[in-house]
């Protein structure tokens, strides 16, 4: 199995083979508590404005997402694991857009498969890419806004590729990396009340969950589902 790391929205262009697309803080991690919580979908969009059109259209229900970190209008919920940790959404259809993540899953489009990640789900992940053994990994750290490197993505990028090679790493060397990260940081600024500290713990709950987030395009509409 060849396993390529790359990084931001130019790496999750050129991702061939089964791509990961990795968003940590917070995309990816507001999506497995969504899941967990009981979501039948979630619709994975770029724009804003395709999600609220979506929406509208009666094609989800609810939209989450973010924009600089803040709920866009009209949206239903931010991009905040933790605002929606306590949320029943038994059979309901989510729309997600935020800068990185959902961005850099439709920018995907070489890729033969696509799974979506963060550090919650980082071994079921690649459990569920090592029963498959394709040749090709393409594990995509994708940063801030897809342009700026960021630790957390990074670190869990090198996670997933050591657990892909049969190593296991230290949870708490990967938390401690991170919490000194310059991302890290804005959860403890009291002029970025939008970065809720609790979404940096809940984000940081390695392997919480035993499911993956794989990508189907459902009638051309990207859409994760919680795996079997």
């Amino acid at each position: 199995m060849d396993i390529r790391n790359v990084s931001l929205l130019e790496g999750a262009t050129k991702a061939e083979g089964t791509a990961v697309i990795i968003d940590v803080f917070r995309a990816f991690t507001t999506a497995a508590v969504a899941l967990a919580n009981g979501a039948e979908k979630i619709i994975l969009v770029s724009e804003i404005e395709e999600a609220l059109a979506l929406k509208a259209g009666g094609v989800g229900t609810l939209c989450i997402g973010e924009v600089d970190g803040i709920k866009p209008d009209n949206f239903d919920f931010g991009n905040s694991p933790h605002d929606i940790s306590d949320k029943d959404f038994h059979k309901v259809t989510l729309i997600q857009s935020t800068r990185a993540g959902t961005v850099g899953a439709n920018a995907a489009a070489k890729a033969s498969k696509i799974y979506v990640a963060s550090l919650v789900i980082a071994k079921a992940t690649s459990e569920a890419i090592l029963s498959e053994n394709p040749s090709l990994v393409t594990v995509v750290a994708m940063g801030s806004y897809g342009k700026f490197r960021t630790d957390e993505d990074e670190q869990c990028g090198l996670y997933i590729r050591n657990l892909l090679r049969g190593r296991q790493p230290d949870k708490d060397s990967v938390r401690n990396l991170i919490l000194v990260g310059e991302e890290s940081q804005k959860y403890d600024d009291p002029a970025l009340p939008h970065f809720d500290p609790m979404d940096r713990v809940i984000a940081l709950e390695i392997d919480k969950y035993n499911f993956s987030m794989p990508v189907t395009n459902e009638n051309g509409l990207l859409t994760i589902r919680k795996s079997l």
